[in-house]
């Protein structure tokens, strides 16, 4: 998906691939290295709350080691 064709509200599959598209275009290094040096303290605790809850509420602790963290060799205990 092309960043014109980011739209949101029209319908569920648009949505998802509208915020895949959206979270690549953000997480570009350039982007963050620019960004990330303006965020207060506060907006930095605020996004990492806001996406590790995201992610505890959705992936399994499996699929959050293998998924977010790459560690495909991870066993719960």
């Amino acid at each position: 998906m092309e960043p014109h064709d980011i739209c949101f509200g029209l319908n569920r599959q648009t949505d998802e691939e509208s915020l895949a598209a959206f979270l690549r275009l953000f997480s570009q290094p350039r982007l963050l290295e620019t960004l990330i040096p303006r965020l207060s303290e506060e907006e930095i605790h605020r996004l990492v709350e806001t996406l590790t809850g995201l992610m505890r509420t959705h992936l399994k602790e499996a699929e959050y080691h293998e998924l977010f963290l790459g560690d495909s060799e991870h066993h719960h205990h």
